[in-house]
């Protein structure tokens, strides 16, 4: 993606690669240093155990594996979905959250760039909902291999031609249809939530097709944030512990300073 990302660029990068390219990786390496200390087993792991002790509603009820296998995909698909929706609505989650929307570009890079705390809570997620379910092991790693690849293609910064983006959103999200939730348009920063599969954004009207300045003059980050600081490794990962204005509450990145139409006044 990364190379797809030079050959067929859809922006320009405001702050280009450089040091945000230094940051979003290092933030990754001490997420998956994080995530080892914390869920050695991971969520692999965890259904493996689950497994073996034949916990979870998909064993309870004798379904087949095959059919376990697709439900639970699904289900994991759209538990991302509804964790990333919460972590808009819910001000703990967005706090911690927003410093993946502080990136002021977006590429293939911000798709790995979570805070550590964000990670723990949705790993936590995923393994209440496999052990809740009895998700086989199988599904799971299929979907993590999926999760991973799927983000790193929705953030990349690529061009695709309309009719394939077209055609492509039906099932899944692209990198036009994701980029919209980057915005710092409130309205648009609150939609295209799903990572994967595009039916939920859809089936809870939360989807929006373009945003409203295009792709090539919307302006990406947070509003409070159009500064170097983001491209900032030690700056990124304090953000959830500085104090924020109450006006600017979760999925608002308008505060009073900046216009009703999405530009910073």
């Amino acid at each position: 993606m990364a190379v797809f990302e030079l050959a067929l660029p859809r922006r320009e990068l405001t702050l280009g690669r450089g040091w945000r390219w230094v940051t979003n990786l290092a933030i990754v390496a001490t997420d998956t240093a994080v995530l080892r200390v914390v869920f050695p087993m991971a969520a692999v792991g965890i259904a493996l155990w689950a497994g073996e002790e034949g916990i979870g509603l998909f064993a309870w009820l004798g379904v087949p594996f095959w059919l376990a296998a697709t439900l639970g995909f699904v289900l994991l698909d759209f538990a991302v979905w509804a964790e990333h929706w919460a972590s808009h609505k819910i001000p703990l989650l967005w706090r911690i959250h927003k410093m993946h929307h502080a990136d002021r570009d977006i590429d293939v890079t911000t798709a790995l760039r979570f805070h550590p705390l964000e990670i723990l809570i949705s790993m936590a997620w995923k393994a209440a909902v496999v052990v809740a379910f009895g998700i086989p092991a199988v599904a799971v790693l299929v979907f993590e291999v999926v999760l991973n690849g799927a983000a790193m293609f929705n953030h990349a910064n690529v061009k695709l031609p309309v009719w394939l983006d077209r055609v492509l959103r039906m099932l899944i999200v692209t990198p036009d249809m994701h980029r919209v939730h980057h915005s710092i348009i409130r309205q648009e920063t609150d939609s295209n939530y799903g990572f994967n599969l595009s039916v939920w954004d859809r089936l809870f009207r939360t989807y929006v097709d373009q945003p409203r300045k295009g792709h090539a003059g919307m302006t990406i980050g947070l509003a409070e944030y159009q500064t170097p600081e983001p491209a900032g490794y030690l700056w990124s990962l304090a953000l959830p512990f500085r104090r924020t204005d109450a006006r600017t509450g979760p999925g608002n990145t308008r505060p009073a300073s900046v216009k009703t139409d999405g530009e910073v006044a």
